[in-house]
């Protein structure tokens, strides 16, 4: 009798241990509970909130929201009292503790979990970007803008802004040699305003003041720096030519080079494939926001354009260069835009080792760069940066002046 007390008090404690742990694999919330529009902030320099929106539908998706873009990430996944969504196009993910099924609260985060950890947190129903507050917006500062910025060191450097605002709800972008800042979206309150964008990269933030003659200035800031800019309307504003400002070497005509493709093979610009024909050199990166856009308009332009004599090879220069996450970056960019062009491991990212690997240029400024190779194999012009589709009118010329390229070359005997 004793002993089937004693067995019965231990099933008892032993049901008493296993019981929550049970109850909370049997009560761990889908994906569905989680779906709708969520409002989130990223805090830089410990008291800046950079605010931005996303969607989550009912089988985990995530879409980004800035201004006309929904930007799809990865799904979503759920693991006990932590919600994750993994930024694999920019090795980074948000990691967060579900408080509740509507807040989340946690960081944003490289996927190794090295460097620096931002905090962030999110609420779910929310669906405006900056809280909006009594404040009228005190003019209308839409139109094009010749801008400049100052650089941490001093130097100046030429931009253009587009600014589209309809009430107080203000979207844009700003363009640099570089590239430019994508859909932004924000708020016109007096004569402030405030414009940010993320889409898994580091969040952009501007922020600034107008007056009378909506002349603008204002401070690009960043976790890191912060550059000062100001702009004043001007139709016929323009960055510098951007196909004046990478070079070749002295006495250099033509790049030599030998990368490996996904599969280990050697690429160069002397196999057959590439003979007698127009080669279109791509210098990217996965991680790179703006190489993003240029894959996303020259996948679907090669499967239109390859049966004319021409060919694409993007040359990457990734964040590590250990083999299985090159392969893994590689092929997950290869899935998301399509593609069907040579791919190629180049170097590490960074401007010393894009002229270390192609020693023929004398200068690189930018990811993206595009190289415009001719029949011959040599060199025709260099562009540098992108003018995506948030530029508008600068992106329809871009289109009309790269194919514009192509057919010259094409056409050459």
């Amino acid at each position: 009798m004793q002993n089937r007390k004693i067995f019965f008090f231990l099933l008892i404690q032993m049901l008493a241990v296993a019981g929550p742990a049970i109850v909370v694999a049997q009560t761990a919330a889908p994906a569905s509970h989680f779906a709708g529009i969520w409002r989130g902030t990223i805090t830089i320099r410990d008291t800046i909130e950079i605010p931005f929106n996303l969607e989550i539908s009912n089988s985990g998706e995530v879409f980004f929201l800035n201004a006309e873009e929904r930007f799809q990430s990865e799904n979503i996944r759920l693991r006990n009292d932590s919600l994750y969504m993994p930024l694999d196009q920019f090795n980074n993910e948000l990691a967060f503790r579900i408080v509740s099924k509507d807040r989340l609260q946690g960081v944003l985060r490289a996927q190794d979990r090295k460097g620096r950890q931002l905090p962030a947190k999110a609420e779910k129903g929310k669906a405006y970007r900056f809280p909006e507050r009594n404040i009228p917006a005190s003019g209308n500062i839409s139109g094009v803008y010749q801008a400049v910025f100052t650089m941490p060191s001093g130097e100046k450097r030429r931009s253009v802004a587009i600014l589209d605002q309809r009430g107080k709800k203000l979207s844009g972008t700003f363009m640099k040699i570089s590239g430019d800042s994508r859909y932004l979206e924000g708020i016109v309150e007096g004569n402030r305003f405030y414009l940010s964008a993320f889409i898994g990269d580091s969040p952009a933030y501007f922020t600034g003041t107008f007056d009378s003659r909506k002349t603008l200035s204002g401070e690009q800031i960043g976790s890191i720096t912060k550059q000062h800019f100001t702009a004043s309307p001007d139709t016929n504003a323009a960055l510098p030519d951007a196909y004046a400002l990478t070079h070749l070497n002295e006495g250099y005509h033509s790049l030599d080079f030998s990368f490996p493709d996904l599969h280990g093979n050697m690429v160069s610009l002397k196999d057959p494939r590439y003979k007698g024909k127009v080669v279109i050199l791509a210098i990217t990166g996965t991680w790179c926001p703006n190489c993003l856009d240029e894959a996303a308009f020259l996948s679907p332009w090669y499967k239109e354009n390859a049966h004319r004599g021409v060919e694409i090879i993007s040359l990457h220069y990734e964040i590590r260069s250990d083999t299985a996450f090159v392969r893994k970056a590689l092929n997950r960019f290869r899935e998301r835009f399509d593609i069907t062009y040579d791919q190629v491991f180049a170097g590490i990212s960074n401007g010393d080792s894009v002229k270390r690997s192609l020693p023929a240029l004398k200068t690189f400024l930018s990811f993206p760069t595009t190289i415009f190779i001719d029949k011959k194999g040599n060199v025709a012009k260099i562009h540098t940066g992108y003018s995506g589709p948030a530029t508008g009118k600068f992106y329809e010329e871009f289109k009309k002046e790269f194919n514009g390229e192509v057919d010259r070359l094409l056409a050459e005997e």
